[in-house]
């Protein structure tokens, strides 16, 4: 299981007329935490693009349980539970400057050859890059 933690700072544009973290940013705090979670790995999106892949977001989920607000310091921690094949889940736990969990996600993206936007399976450098916090 490979895990990476992140934080970032809750900034006014990101909140709505009550001061909460407005519901449609959570999209946006998965993708920093799984782009900083690859680039950890020393795995990059661009140079993963650049060789004709991409990473189409297949399914989102999320899961509301306490606002999180301006100013406050979130933890994004992202978790990949198993070894990439055509697709790979990413699971988010983002929590306050409290340590509360405020918020829950996951989201599937799906590999995809960019010259005919099919499927492919996950990239061999991902794979090794992941494959140590795999043995059992």
């Amino acid at each position: 299981m490979y895990i990476h933690q992140t934080t970032y700072r809750v900034r006014y544009a990101d909140t709505d007329q009550m001061g909460y973290v407005y519901y449609g940013n959570y999209a946006r705090l998965y993708e920093i935490g799984r782009v900083e979670a690859l680039r950890d790995l020393g795995f990059s999106y661009k140079e993963m693009e650049e060789s004709g892949v991409m990473m189409p977001v297949y399914e989102n989920k999320s899961r509301f349980i306490a606002p999180a607000v301006y100013d406050e310091l979130l933890t994004i921690k992202t978790t990949i539970s198993s070894i990439p094949a055509a697709r790979v889940i990413f699971h988010y736990e983002i929590s306050n400057n409290l340590e509360k969990i405020v918020h829950t996600g996951e989201t599937t993206l799906v590999f995809v050859k960019m010259e005919n936007n099919r499927l492919t399976t996950a990239p061999k450098d991902l794979l090794e890059k992941l494959s140590p916090y795999f043995v059992k």
